[in-house]
């Protein structure tokens, strides 16, 4: 009954985005930010959408805005729901999306960028790849990619580097990141992010990967013991986009507009706050350093030693890339070997 209930509820929301009417000379913009409780979508989506950019048109648009836990479409639902009409604008996690364009795992495979330095630079890269797969796949425009805080482990169970989730069983945020620990010899688990923090508790997971500010203020600090910071689920990367016939309804000057403005007041400071939060995530699961947010846990921090980053790459050029090139056609990886292999001086190969 209570999954009936959701189901319901869910389409009554969609059915509210479809009927709502659009004030006379007004174009009405139905959003779906990303996750409502997380500081991306506080702090960035939802001043952009509705202050921000209906301001700067002149009041020639009103945005009528909920979230991804809101509407509850999982994986590239939303995205299809928005090709549909339902939807004119969408934010999502990029590795939500990957099982109806597996290209676009190019961007954020494991241990690929270990800084957000290079982060930045990976992105940039391959930005006019996702554009194109963006276009084709969803009919849709690409606006802006952001990162999460760096996606670390999370471990109930004692570990001391990545040799030791052998046989664990890890909660991964996303099909490359699976595969990154499986190579290590662990069992990658699919679970909802929101349900992760009861299944660490349970033991249904040993170890689980998020970034670390989402996991503090998820809980997952209060039921896991170890935190290890090497980020080999990548940076989550959570892109907006519009669809081609919302996009195309705007005039040249209102599209550059928008495009500016995402860049300046979404992108540029969600950037800047992803290399902070993931510090502040640290500090608040650890209680080494100010923690800024609330009450810090007193997670162990798990130091991060050379071998382990060696060994990180191994299974990155060894098992991950080859596992995702199989997935793609010769032109993307082409077109990666050009872009994000030039970045971190790799060659993708189907093997």
């Amino acid at each position: 009954m209570r999954k009936l209930g959701i189901a319901v509820a869910a389409v009554v929301l969609l059915v509210a985005f479809v009927s709502v009417p659009a004030l006379a000379g007004v174009k009405t913009l139905r959003v779906v930010g990303s996750w409502s409780s997380l500081a991306l979508y506080k702090k960035f989506e939802r001043p952009f959408w509705t202050e921000i950019l209906p301001k700067a048109l002149g009041g020639k648009a009103k945005t009528i805005m909920t979230s991804l836990g809101q509407v509850k479409l999982k994986g590239p639902a939303v995205l299809r729901a928005m090709d549909r009409g339902v939807f004119d604008a969408v934010s999502t996690v990029v590795d939500y999306v990957v099982s109806d364009a597996p290209g676009l795992a190019g961007l954020d495979l494991p241990a690929l960028a270990p800084d957000i330095k290079t982060a930045r630079k990976v992105v940039e890269a391959y930005k006019p790849v996702m554009a194109d797969i963006i276009k084709k796949r969803f009919n849709a425009k690409l606006l802006a990619v952001v990162p999460y805080p760096a996606q670390i482990l999370f471990s109930k169970v004692k570990i001391t580097g990545l040799k030791d989730l052998k046989g664990k069983k890890v909660r991964a945020s996303g099909w490359t990141t699976s595969q990154f620990v499986e190579a290590l010899g662990a069992t990658g688990v699919t679970i909802t992010f929101s349900e992760v923090a009861t299944a660490l508790q349970r033991g249904v997971v040993d170890c689980a990967v998020t970034g670390s500010l989402s996991g503090y203020s998820a809980g997952w600090g209060e039921v896991s013991n170890y935190l290890y910071p090497l980020p080999i689920g990548g940076w989550d990367y959570v892109m907006t986009v519009m669809r081609l016939d919302t996009w195309n309804s705007f005039s040249p000057e209102e599209r550059k507009t928008i495009q500016k403005l995402i860049k300046e007041k979404l992108e540029e400071p969600a950037w800047a706050d992803a290399d902070e939060e993931t510090q502040q995530g640290i500090n608040c699961l650890t209680g080494i350093g100010d923690c800024q947010y609330g009450k810090p846990n007193h997670m162990k921090l798990v130091k991060v030693r050379p071998e382990d980053i060696k060994l990180a790459r191994k299974i990155l050029v060894d098992y991950v890339l080859p596992a995702w090139a199989k997935r793609v056609d010769k032109e993307t990886i082409k077109r990666w070997n050009e872009t994000v292999g030039k970045v971190v001086g790799l060659k993708a190969e189907a093997k």
